[in-house]
């Protein structure tokens, strides 16, 4: 089985993932570490330097790779199954689940609020009111995306470990 955990960014995809791997003894990919270790550039390069089209065709590639593993949790950019066909390749690929790990927007904001510098996206914002409003707006377009998966875990007011055992209970 491959696991692929979607959610917008500060969802607890990476922690979750990580976590889970080591609980049921699979491969883990964080799946912009692999980006950028296939395109020797870091995520903020690629979109400065090559633009966001291109890193949504390059990351609809890899993602067709990855599909093809076994026994691996794979947490994926918050993006990645809104674009192309990216969501029907994680629904269509064999002996998948799709997980998604879904947070509110106040628990978003609050996450990603001094993280800013680090997420392309959103090295923009200036105050955590704009911030929730980006993020408001982002989850209403991707929202009709993340609802295609498997299962969908509710995030806010857990701890990493009661929302790895909520995927362990429902996966088997």
């Amino acid at each position: 089985m491959i696991l692929f955990l979607v959610g917008y960014m500060g969802s607890g995809k990476s922690v979750v993932g990580q976590q889970l791997s080591e609980i049921l003894g699979y491969n883990y990919i964080d799946f912009d570490d692999y980006i950028e270790r296939k395109e020797n550039a870091t995520i903020r390069t690629i979109f400065e330097t090559k633009g966001e089209i291109y890193f949504r065709k390059a990351e609809s590639s890899y993602l067709k790779d990855l599909s093809k593993l076994k026994e691996t949790i794979v947490s994926l950019g918050g993006g990645t199954p809104c674009y192309g066909d990216n969501m029907q390749t994680l629904l269509n690929t064999k002996e998948s689940v799709c997980v998604y790990l879904k947070a509110s927007i106040p628990t978003l904001t609050k996450r990603l609020f001094n993280e800013r510098a680090k997420r392309p996206l959103l090295a923009h914002i200036d105050s955590e009111s704009m911030l929730s409003e980006f993020i408001g707006k982002h989850i209403f377009e991707r929202a009709p995306f993340y609802e295609q998966s498997s299962l969908s875990i509710q995030t806010d007011d857990k701890s990493i470990s009661e929302i790895v055992e909520a995927i362990v209970l429902k996966l088997f």
